[in-house]
C-alpha cells in the first residue's frame, strides 16, 4: 500500500516505517503503559510519553494505519455500567479487523476476517465484561474518519482532543439487543474476568455500581 505523507519528526517516521503491518501497531500498543490519566493527546505524545489510554491508543493506531496506506476509522463500542471502548478499524482483503489499546487483555486485536462492523463487534460481546463480571457492552457506532479533523492537525498537535471523543460519542449508536435480551444476560465465568485483567492498570479500571443493567 502507498503510505500517506504526514509531517512526522524523523523519529516518529523511523518508528513509524516499522510498524508497517496491523499486528506491529497493536503489538507496539501492547508494550505501552496504560494510561490513567483524563484527558486526550495526539499520536505524536503517545509516541513520546510511551503511554496510553484506551482512545489514545486508538488515535495512535488510525494514525499509524493512516501511514501504511488505510483510513484512519474508528468505531466507539458503548456500555452500561462500564467504559466505552474504541477501536481503529480496517479493511484487508475485503474483511474488517480492528486494533485497541486496552486495561484487558481480552478487547484488544481481531484478525481482519469479519464479513461487517456487527460481526466484528459481536466477537467482543462475550469478553466484554466490566471487573465484576457484568456483560456491558451495549451498541456501536458506523466506522468515523478521522480525517474531518485534519485541520486541528490530531495527529500531532500538543492541544487536548477531547473534542473528537465528544464527536464521536455524538455519533449515532446502533443498539445490539432488546430489552429482554439484557435482562436475560448471565455472568462472566471469573475465570474468563480473572484472565481478562492479567497486567491491568488499577487505577485504570471502572468501579462499577451495584445498580443493574437495564
Amino acid at each position: 500500500m502507498k503510505k500517506t505523507p504526514i509531517p512526522w519528526t524523523s523519529r516518529e517516521l523511523t518508528l513509524l516505517n516499522k510498524l508497517d503491518a496491523p499486528i506491529k501497531i497493536q503489538n507496539y500498543l501492547n508494550g505501552l503503559v496504560y494510561d490513567a490519566v483524563p484527558g486526550t493527546r495526539s499520536p505524536r505524545w503517545v509516541i513520546k510519553e510511551r503511554k496510553a489510554s484506551c482512545f489514545e491508543g486508538a488515535l495512535f493506531a488510525a494514525a499509524a494505519l493512516r501511514y501504511i496506506g488505510h483510513p484512519p476509522l474508528l468505531v466507539d463500542m458503548r456500555a452500561r455500567n462500564d467504559d466505552d471502548h474504541v477501536l481503529a478499524v480496517f479493511r484487508q482483503n475485503e474483511a474488517w479487523g480492528c486494533i485497541a489499546k486496552s486495561n484487558f487483555t481480552v478487547l484488544r486485536f481481531r484478525e481482519p476476517v469479519y464479513r461487517s462492523i456487527r460481526e466484528l463487534i459481536m466477537s467482543y460481546f462475550d469478553f466484554f465484561f466490566n471487573s465484576i463480571g457484568e456483560k456491558t457492552l451495549r451498541e456501536y457506532t458506523a466506522p468515523f474518519n478521522l480525517a474531518r479533523f485534519d485541520k486541528d492537525e490530531w495527529l500531532t498537535t500538543d492541544k487536548d482532543l477531547d473534542y473528537i471523543g465528544d464527536a464521536l460519542d455524538r455519533a449515532r449508536h446502533i443498539e445490539l439487543m432488546t430489552l429482554k435480551m439484557i435482562r436475560d444476560l448471565q455472568f462472566t465465568d471469573p475465570a474468563l474476568v480473572k484472565a481478562g485483567l492479567i497486567g491491568a492498570n488499577a487505577a485504570g479500571l471502572y468501579k462499577p455500581k451495584k445498580q443493574g443493567l437495564v
